[in-house]
């Protein structure tokens, strides 16, 4: 049975030519050969639930001061910056901050988006 995908509102605010991948549970988000985003909502693991902003860390504090819900995740009891961002699904303004992420890809942002190794 195919599952939906989370957070599909991001379509209407994505460049057109953008692909997308189910990998893991989550949905990959492409524009080209960068990975964008992670859509991810599952029931195992519901802090980690949200949109997951593929970036590297000299851009961290740039891309907070436009969207200030963008932060690390807890792994192990530690919160991680690495080469992502991540927006909680159960942030106040959850939409608005995603909007703003999408608004970035769609200018062509350079400091959002990976090419995978």
């Amino acid at each position: 049975m195919p599952t939906s995908i989370p957070f599909d509102f991001v379509f209407d605010y994505l460049p057109m030519s953008i692909t997308t991948r189910k990998l893991f549970g989550m949905h990959y988000i492409y524009f080209g050969e960068r990975i964008m985003l992670i859509l991810r909502l599952n029931k195992n693991q519901p802090e980690l639930n949200g949109v997951w902003v593929a970036t590297i860390t000299k851009h961290h504090e740039s891309l907070q001061i436009i969207v200030p819900e963008l932060g690390g995740f807890i792994m192990d009891g530690k919160e991680q910056h690495g080469n992502w961002l991540f927006i909680r699904d159960n942030e106040d303004d959850f939409e608005g901050a995603v909007i703003k992420v999408c608004e970035l890809i769609s200018r062509g942002d350079p400091r959002i988006g990976n090419v995978p190794k």
